[in-house]
């Protein structure tokens, strides 16, 4: 038989390692883990990584620093954050969306608090609608309640059908709970196409008009991006009480992407391969990109998205 002494010493020992082994600190250094109620964002490494990977956004970069930042240091906010990126296919929207989701948790895409939605895959079937609400309500209920700060991406904004955003409604407006649960410290991103029309033609105009790229303000352009998308039938926000309640804080344009942005995009893929970057095969990969207006070709019609797809013929050859 055992000694009480040594029995009660084997328990104190085990006791104090289940308590080492179940504390944060430890069990999180293995395990992703929800963010603590006063976790803060690092503002000057999402600054930094913006500036290096993100280019001819100065709009997009400005505004998205400053609204995360400012939500991320709110100790009580009174809403989730609620983001609406809109541009043409290649402009940075889904770069972005990433960058910020892995500065949120460091897993990025791969976290299981970071949660993306693709209008064609996981909504497909116009007639499926009632069920899709459900499912989405039901889902992001149940994620927040595991961790208030996870985040939401929802892609191809402009393939959804219309209304079925509108689903998620009360979680984004202004109460402190629903059913229970609290929704103001998630994020929530749409990801459109659409606007991108009205995007390029302001750019445009304002290289008509002598005017410098960079000298385009928020004020130039979230105005009529907003009732652009709320009447656009193709916008997923087509007539949305998202909009109408004004539930989304900002409309972030991604302006149309010139010659030179499209050789910052080659030289920085050609520095993630672990190649040293050669200024011939750069202008080469450039020059093969299609722009537009026909005339003055000053943008790029797909942005950078072809860029790592004519690099790898440029390195076969």
């Amino acid at each position: 038989a055992l000694e009480p002494l040594s029995v009660g010493l084997a328990i104190g020992v085990a006791s104090a390692l289940t308590g080492y082994l179940s504390h944060p600190s430890f069990y999180c250094s293995y395990v992703e883990c929800c963010p603590s109620a006063g976790h803060r964002l690092n503002a000057t490494a999402l600054k930094v990584q913006l500036d290096t990977k993100l280019f001819g956004q100065h709009l997009a970069k400005d505004v998205v620093l400053k609204a995360v930042m400012g939500f991320s240091n709110n100790p009580s906010p009174k809403k989730p954050l609620t983001l609406s990126l809109h541009g043409w296919a290649g402009t940075g929207k889904n770069f972005l969306s990433q960058i910020l989701a892995q500065h949120v948790h460091p897993a990025g895409l791969r976290s299981k608090f970071v949660h993306l939605f693709l209008a064609t895959l996981h909504f497909p079937h116009h007639d499926q609608l009632k069920l899709y609400k459900e499912q989405l309500q039901n889902w992001i209920r149940g994620n927040v309640t595991a961790c208030p700060h996870s985040v939401f991406i929802f892609d191809e904004m402009d393939k959804m059908h219309p209304g079925l955003i509108d689903a998620i409604k009360p979680f984004l407006d202004y109460y402190e709970q629903v059913d229970g649960v609290s929704y103001r410290k998630a994020i929530f991103i749409f990801l459109s196409n659409a606007g991108g029309d009205l995007i390029n033609k302001a750019a445009l105009d304002f290289w008509t008009s002598g005017k410098h790229r960079e000298d385009i303000q928020l004020k130039d352009l979230e105005p009529m991006l907003s009732v652009g998308v709320f009447n656009n039938k193709n916008s997923g926000l087509w007539h949305s009480s998202l909009i109408d309640r004004n539930l989304i804080d900002y409309f972030v344009p991604f302006l149309p992407l010139e010659h030179k942005h499209v050789k910052m995009c080659v030289r920085a893929e050609m520095t993630a391969r672990g190649c040293a970057v050669d200024e011939k095969i750069v202008q080469a990969v450039a020059d093969e990109m299609t722009y537009f207006p026909k005339e003055q070709k000053i943008y790029s019609d797909k942005g950078c998205k072809t860029v790592q797809a004519k690099l790898d013929i440029h390195e076969d050859t």
